[in-house]
């Protein structure tokens, strides 16, 4: 359980950490009120999300199809954060910078209509939380501990808001891309270990496999990063 509320927790505060330059971006041109009020009602939409989702999966009543599900879900999610901290790392892809996704946010032309901002806040908070719903949904309903996993995702929301609301200012010391390398692996650990046991495959370690797996995917993103490095005619991703 322990590593679960970890990688729930993980993953909770970089989504949050973006949605909270989105929300301040927007809170600077229309107002605290108005981007919090936007902010608020996209995670009355996430809450639901998570009770809907949570539902729907619990009604799945053969275990195996439950596990291969939610194996492929946190399977496909870790393997995306896995290939962009790896280009990131290699340095074929840009980090992703907080101070430059605010200014271009500001710099836009409408981000000071006052519809048109409440909106832009709703769906950062929004799309940046789906991805946080996904891991809370699928870890939580299959370990049953889905209340467990949202409080992790709600003190990483807090953890952000409370640093927000000290600085005032884009928080780009995260270490985000450190952060998603650590996450993807574990989360790929879950996924593979899940769909092959839904498959009917018994691991030799039973659970401390999952150990393994992470150790084995941290060292082949870390081997990954060293590979693409050597190579002096990699094309640079923007």
């Amino acid at each position: 359980m322990t590593a679960i509320l970890i990688a729930t927790f993980l993953t909770a505060s970089v989504e949050w950490v973006e949605a909270y330059t989105i929300i301040l971006a927007v809170a600077l041109s229309i107002g605290w009120r108005r981007a919090l009020q936007a902010a608020g009602a996209a995670l009355l939409a996430l809450a639901a999300l998570t009770a809907v989702g949570s539902f729907l999966l619990t009604r799945i009543h053969d275990l195996a199809i439950l596990q291969f599900v939610i194996g492929v879900f946190l399977t496909l999610f870790g393997v995306r954060w896995l290939g962009k901290a790896v280009a990131r790392g290699a340095g074929l892809k840009k980090l992703h910078d907080e101070d430059a996704e605010f200014a271009a946010l500001q710099a836009r032309a409408d981000i000071h209509d006052a519809k048109a901002a409440w909106f832009i806040a709703f769906n950062g908070m929004l799309l940046e939380g789906l991805e946080v719903w996904l891991i809370v949904v699928a870890l939580g309903v299959q370990t049953h501990h889905t209340v467990a996993a949202a409080c992790a995702a709600l003190l990483a929301l807090g953890a952000v808001a409370a640093a927000g609301m000290v600085l005032r200012k884009p928080l780009a010391r995260v270490p985000e891309n450190a952060i998603k390398f650590t996450v993807s692996a574990a989360v790929l650990s879950f996924g593979s270990y899940w769909i092959l046991e839904s498959l009917g495959y018994a691991w030799p370690l039973g659970d401390a496999t999952l150990l393994a797996l992470f150790i084995f995917y941290l060292l082949g993103g870390l081997a990954l990063i060293r590979l693409y490095t050597a190579k002096p005619s990699a094309a640079k991703v923007i």
